[in-house]
């Protein structure tokens, strides 16, 4: 399929809300044709959708999603493929400008520039990261690293060396997809591996349906994690402290450093 001039719109919402939404966000839907999406994602957003061609698929669907979209923009539609979060942080933008890439080199020549054959617009969301740290406090306030846990695109040894190598150069460590019900052990695993590299006084902060219906919150420390083990699912983003890390109340702080230069 040749990708003509055409628009289309990969749109991070966020948590869900709408209010925590960008306007670009809100604005890319209202001006799409066609809006397509997971279903608990469009279900978040629905409030902007009447009127829109709403096209539904389902977890694991994402290669014939992104297909599908630009098969529908390439035919002159304005289009938008939703993503919770931001598109770019384990979201659909990445998959969709692969397909792109391949496309457009199959129908230009290898050397084709992407911008030569279509117009794609990445729109930032609230990372759950970003939604999480806010509820926590200040969790990620100085240098902090992201990983998921999902071992289903990514091998675990990589995933493994990954965390080990955050831990081991005192990041504050994101955790997304930490648990599910066929990847189980993967958060434990994580744990161990840190503690290797950490002591068990680190805070660990662990938030469930950020912005969302059925929010919870837990500040716990590194050490007592595992007891928590039952709480995680692949609706939490965990954030495990550096070494300066603490906890204040019911809230984690991680320093910038303006202690060191400033007295305050």
């Amino acid at each position: 399929m040749p990708i003509k001039d055409c628009k289309l719109y990969i749109v991070g919402i966020g948590p869900g809300r709408t209010d925590l939404m960008t306007v670009a966000a809100q604005q890319a839907i209202l001006e799409s044709d066609y809006v397509i999406g997971n279903t608990t994602y469009l279900d978040q957003i629905e409030p902007l959708l009447p009127g829109k061609k709403v096209i539904t698929s389902s977890m694991g669907e994402e290669i014939a999603r992104a297909r599908h979209a630009l098969e529908l923009a390439s035919e002159g539609n304005t289009v938008s493929i939703i993503s919770g979060g931001d598109a770019g942080v384990y979201g659909m933008a990445g998959i969709v400008l692969e397909i792109a890439e391949k496309e457009c080199a199959s129908a230009e020549g290898a050397d084709a520039d992407a911008d030569a054959g279509t117009r794609i617009q990445v729109i930032p969301g609230v990372t759950a990261a970003n939604a999480a740290a806010s509820i926590l406090g200040s969790p990620i306030t100085s240098d902090f690293a992201s990983i998921s846990l999902s071992d289903l695109l990514t091998p675990w040894e990589d995933i493994e060396k990954r965390i080990s190598g955050a831990a081991a150069s005192d990041f504050v460590i994101v955790l997304y997809n930490p648990k599910s019900r066929n990847r189980n052990t993967n958060f434990g695993r994580c744990i161990e591996i840190v503690r290797r590299h950490r002591s068990g006084s680190v805070p660990v902060g662990l938030v469930k349906n950020a912005y969302r219906d059925g929010e919870r919150a837990v500040v716990t420390t590194l050490e007592r994690a595992l007891d928590y083990d039952d709480f995680v699912d692949m609706h939490t983003t965990a954030i495990i402290g550096n070494s300066e890390s603490r906890i204040w109340g019911e809230r984690i702080i991680t320093p910038r450093g303006y202690h060191r230069k400033y007295d305050y």
